[in-house]
């Protein structure tokens, strides 16, 4: 009965993929391109890496608990990439990027007062990716892939240049950032056009703090980027 079944299996996967290898093989000449040329739709997820101040250099104790907060956005991009071996391609995607992140701290007010706070930080960036794309072999419309390289982002939305408003306390970003991304993706070759899906994460190098005299920046060392994209692509 067992060897009955294992056979039944079998026969049913040589069938399926006897059909898929009939299947048609859609935009057959894709490869031989040199240059190809798109368009990114995709949601985002943006985030901070906190280092604060150790509590021995702190000023006071007023800041007990600071821990970033994730939120959602979104992104569009337009796609040049270029053909450098048959497993590699060259790729730049201009992006712009839109998000925000919350900074959660749970403040002493006094010995028996203790409240929690958020602090709002909006984000607008002009992301300018490079990076290596290897591919692997194409199974008839079908390949994976993973992405290597690095971003320079310049943030629209930064308050460190601009006049700090009398009587509010804020962290403010400055406008640079420097990250290193890795990514892992899927296309698919359809009849017209090639789509693919891609999760990639970022990680910056630089400190995005703007020093200020406040208790929200005075407790925080460092604050560095970290970033995840869900991205859609047209090419």
């Amino acid at each position: 009965m067992k060897t009955k079944k294992v056979l039944l299996i079998c026969a049913l996967l040589s069938i399926g993929m006897t059909g898929y290898a009939q299947l048609p093989k859609n935009l057959p000449r894709y490869d031989q391109q040199k240059f190809h040329f798109g368009f990114t739709l995709g949601v985002n997820s943006m985030d901070f890496r906190v280092t604060p101040v150790p509590r021995s250099e702190r000023i006071s104790d007023t800041v007990l608990l600071l821990e970033p907060v994730s939120q959602p956005g979104f992104n569009i991009g337009i796609v040049s990439s270029m053909s450098i071996g048959k497993y590699t391609d060259l790729r730049f995607v201009p992006t712009l990027s839109f998000g925000e992140r919350h900074l959660r701290y749970r403040l002493r007010a006094s010995d028996t007062t203790i409240f929690t706070d958020y602090q709002i930080i909006e984000s607008t960036y002009i992301d300018f990716p490079v990076y290596l794309k290897y591919k692997s072999e194409r199974l008839h419309n079908t390949r994976a892939y993973v992405t290597l390289g690095a971003r320079y982002s310049y943030d629209l939305a930064s308050q460190a240049e601009k006049d700090h408003v009398s009587g509010a306390m804020q962290v403010k970003l400055k406008p640079h950032d420097l990250a290193a991304e890795l990514g892992v993706g899927f296309e698919f070759f359809l009849n017209y056009f090639k789509f693919g899906t891609e999760l990639k994460m970022a990680y910056g190098v630089l400190n995005l703090l703007q020093e200020d005299d406040n208790m929200y920046a005075r407790g925080v060392e460092r604050l560095q980027s970290k970033m995840f994209w869900l991205t859609f692509t047209f090419e």
